[in-house]
């Protein structure tokens, strides 16, 4: 029998997060998140790496994390994200009134608090906001850049000093310069954020009135900002400013290319805050020749230049339907039209075009439950390519410079780790010799503990073949099984998808005895638009059907005793635990997390007013629709003993709308209980939290066990 993991193992473990490689190749940038049980947080800190694989790792930064890395044209410089405490070099012979001539304290009394792009790993400050909203802790720098100078060695060079940090940056194809983006009040709004970091009122006239992650939204503008690296000379780019209801998370996405122009993202439609349009334009260092290149009929994102600097690929997706593939698109200089039109699947989340040269390019996408590499010809021909990646482990992240490319491997068994491959080897089907693992971030772990199994299976639901994926300890033989007690493990989205990775929850639930069962529902994503479609409008439906046929699937294959089914979910996992609760009898207890039960009494009190309006109009219109898609409407249909978790802060899923389920549920009698974190985003954000997360459910499942009240009973 496994010996479970301990929970607070978690804290052992590291997640690399991004990845950058320098222009010719030879060595890769990585920002690896590591848990400080001490300060409760997961720090981010920048390593790199040769690609050859003939050397560890070496760590660039410890506290107080990083982020963003990107490497200089000629490759000998590195800079990266920061709120770091100011450089000293930036206070040496400065002219210092009396008010600035006090302690560090009193110096960081001037900055309003983390940055708020949700790259960045930032936290809301006491008064619920962040830099893409209205103040922040004055008592915290904020994120600025930062700069190695790798060939001569030494600490990081601080480049920028934004009150409002930096969100965003790219290097200049000269590199002397970059472009930068960051917030740039004016100075009533100064005043008014002052006024919220003492605790003055909110104020706002925005629709789009407030955002997970990023607080209370105030109308501070971002822009451009071009930098001079020596003298530190900033140039704002007036006409290049942002815009739009999630802007503060999706941030302008500056991109510098080779002829000097550099390309952002923004939304100047007649209502902003009430659309998820996001356009894209090109401008020039000195500010002029602004350019708009699309039409206001796509959500824009990640736009980067040939190497050429003619033409500029991007992500586009529908900005009303998100059933709609998201896709690789090109502008020519002329027009843009979608490349990857005909691929029916979308790309993977955060995926960015990769230029491999100026006519091909690389790009992750969803493919049946896989997250797999595409490569598009500007031509408009799409491969799938690099089956040596294999169907067990997921591929997240990837990049492509000087005829090597790196990506990270996530397989539930062996970890996650960056590697790299000759790009010669990309349309290799079998691993080839030069695929190269140059990280081994834990090894201890998966080497002290047993890890999980994985297994891809399908099954039937009204017609359709659904995949689900089946995690189960190592003496588990599928083939041969002996029931075990089944959890149910539901995505979030809907419009994703699940696929084998490494899983720090499936390790310490399997290790306890369970087998996991993650269905790929109707709604999800990776299986073109007609599957996603479904669900569209239509919540609480299809993927019921679905995740019950697979249940009953994995009972009748003798997996799972039927008696002992739990369920646990976040976002739209606990929304789908809302629906099965209240239709079905499926689970012997339930642990719905981050859920919105009651969409009417969302619609305003969430940041996802354009996304529902978008699927179901408005709740004063369409009534009914809003009604049927709410499980609040029959709860009291609820047996299932339901621990409902939220965030205290959590504004895509608000904790009032747990409460409603709470308190419906204790209404009739059924066992619940409420577990709020106070501080939480739509989010696990520190150690303490995630390890207390799990304590919670594991002990609620084994509260509500059949099996424990049978062995009490004798």
């Amino acid at each position: 029998m496994t010996e479970p993991i301990p929970l607070d193992a978690l804290c052992d473990l590291t997640r690399i997060t991004e990845i950058a490689l320098s222009p010719d190749g030879g060595r890769l940038a990585f920002c690896a998140a590591e848990a400080d049980p001490d300060e409760d947080e997961f720090v981010p800190s920048l390593f790199v790496v040769p690609t050859d694989g003939g050397r560890e790792p070496h760590r660039l930064t410890r506290l107080p994390g990083a982020s963003s890395p990107r490497w200089s044209p000629d490759g000998d410089r590195l800079a990266f994200l920061a709120a770091r405490e100011e450089d000293t070099e930036r206070r040496v012979g400065r002219e210092t009134d009396e008010a600035e001539a006090g302690d560090d304290e009193d110096r960081s009394d001037r900055k309003e608090g983390e940055n708020g792009d949700e790259d960045r790993n930032g936290e809301e400050d006491e008064n619920g906001s962040e830099n893409g909203g209205d103040g922040g802790d004055g008592d915290e720098p904020k994120a600025q850049v930062w700069l190695f100078d790798l060939d001569l060695g030494g600490d990081a060079r601080q480049v920028t000093d934004r009150e409002e940090g930096v969100s965003e940056f790219d290097w200049g194809p000269d590199g002397e310069r970059i472009a930068i983006a960051a917030r740039d009040p004016t100075d009533e709004e100064r005043e008014y954020l002052k006024e919220r970091r003492d605790g003055g009122p909110i104020e706002t006239e925005r629709l789009q009135h407030k955002l997970d992650g990023a607080g209370w939204l105030d109308a501070v503008t971002a822009y451009l900002f071009v930098v001079d690296l020596d003298s530190g000379e900033e140039t704002r780019l007036d006409d290049a400013y942002g815009g739009g209801a999630f802007e503060p998370l999706s941030g302008m996405d500056p991109s510098w290319g080779a002829d000097g122009r550099i390309a952002f993202t923004s939304c100047r439609t007649e209502n902003p805050d009430d659309t998820l349009v996001r356009d894209l334009y090109a401008i020039r260092p000195d500010g002029s020749d602004l350019t708009k290149l699309t039409d206001s009929d796509l959500a824009v994102g990640f736009p980067r230049w040939s190497p050429d600097g003619t033409r500029l690929a991007f992500v586009g997706r529908d900005p009303e339907n998100w059933c709609i593939p998201a896709q690789v698109y090109l502008h020519d200089g002329a027009g843009y039209e979608s490349l990857t039109a005909d691929l029916d699947r979308t790309l993977a989340w955060s995926a960015r075009p990769v230029w491999e040269d100026d006519e091909t390019l690389y790009a992750l996408a969803a493919d049946e439950g896989r997250t797999r590499l595409i490569r598009v010809g500007v031509d408009g021909s799409v491969d799938r390519v690099f089956e040596a990646q294999g169907d067990d482990r997921a591929m997240q992240g990837f990049d492509l410079r000087g005829g090597t490319a790196a990506t990270t491997f996530s397989h539930p068994t062996d970890g996650h780790d960056a590697f790299a491959v000759d790009a010669a080897d990309l349309d290799a089907e079998a691993e080839p010799p030069s695929l190269r693992r140059l990280t081994a971030v834990n090894d201890d772990f998966t080497n002290e503990c047993a890890m999980p199994a994985c297994r891809r299976f399908s099954y039937e639901s009204s017609g359709w073949e659904i995949d689900g994926l089946l995690y189960h300890p190592p003496e588990f033989d599928p083939d041969d099984p002996v029931p075990r007690p089944l959890v149910v493990a539901i995505h979030g989205g809907p419009i994703s998808y699940d696929e084998p990775v490494f899983d720090f929850s499936h390790a310490a639930l399997v290790s306890r005895g369970y087998v996991i069962f993650r269905p790929n529902y109707r709604g999800g994503s990776s299986y073109g638009r007609e599957f996603a479609e479904t669900l569209r409008g239509r919540w609480g439906t299809v993927e019921v059907e679905d995740v019950v046929a697979g249940i009953e699937s994995a009972v009748d294959r003798g997996w799972a005793d039927p008696d002992r089914v739990f369920g646990y979910g976040f976002s739209y996992g606990g929304i789908a635990q809302g629906y099965l609760v209240t239709q079905t009898d499926a689970l012997a207890a339930a642990a719905p997390e981050h859920g919105i039960y009651d969409l009417r009494s969302a619609f305003g009190t969430d940041d996802s007013h354009v996304w529902t309006e978008n699927e179901y109009g408005l709740p004063w219109e369409n009534q009914g629709a809003f009604d049927a898609s709410s499980s609040i409407t029959d709860v009291g249909n609820v047996r299932t003993p339901l621990l409902v978790m939220a965030g205290g802060r959590d504004w895509r899923c608000p904790p009032s709308q747990s409460e409603q389920l709470y308190v419906s549920a204790r209404k009739q009698g059924v066992d619940a209980k409420l577990v709020v974190y106070p501080d939480e985003h739509h989010d696990i954000g520190t150690p303490e939290r995630a390890i207390h997360r799990l304590e919670q459910i594991t002990a609620w499942y084994e509260r509500h066990d059949p099996a424990s009240e049978d062995d009490d009973a004798r």
